[in-house]
């Protein structure tokens, strides 16, 4: 079961894979608006989540999946008045390759980093 880099994000800094093959299921760890030098992009809301889920589909294309694939989405947000916007964002991101959006769970958390907004994981299912 092999592990899942990209060379379109940064190596994370911590102790986890990026994403992960299991059978025929590709689980992609939280990303958040990391550059390519392992910065993270500050400033505008709907930047840092368009980077953010940019980040996970470079996983998931290293992993031979795309966001049609993809059946379950965590996502966490550092304030609850982020949610419209980044459902806008986002059902434009899935809308695009899917019909039927995923299963998704959003949470409203405290993150360690000051300018970090939004994380996105996720999990695609690659058989038939």
């Amino acid at each position: 079961m092999p592990a899942i880099e990209s060379p379109d994000i940064p190596a994370p800094g911590v102790p986890l894979s990026a994403g992960y093959r299991a059978g025929d299921l590709l689980f992609v760890s939280g990303q958040i608006a990391s550059n390519g030098d392992g910065s993270v992009l500050i400033g505008d809301f709907e930047d840092e989540v368009n980077k953010t889920l940019d980040n996970v589909e470079a996983i998931l294309k290293a992993g031979g999946a795309d966001f049609s694939n993809v059946v379950k989405v965590n996502a966490w947000l550092s304030n609850s008045l982020l949610f419209a916007k980044f459902n806008e964002i986002y059902r434009q991101r899935f809308a695009a390759a899917t019909d039927v959006p995923p299963a998704r769970t959003t949470m409203v958390v405290a993150f360690g980093h000051a300018d970090v907004r939004v994380e996105v994981d996720a999990i695609a299912y690659l058989g038939e």
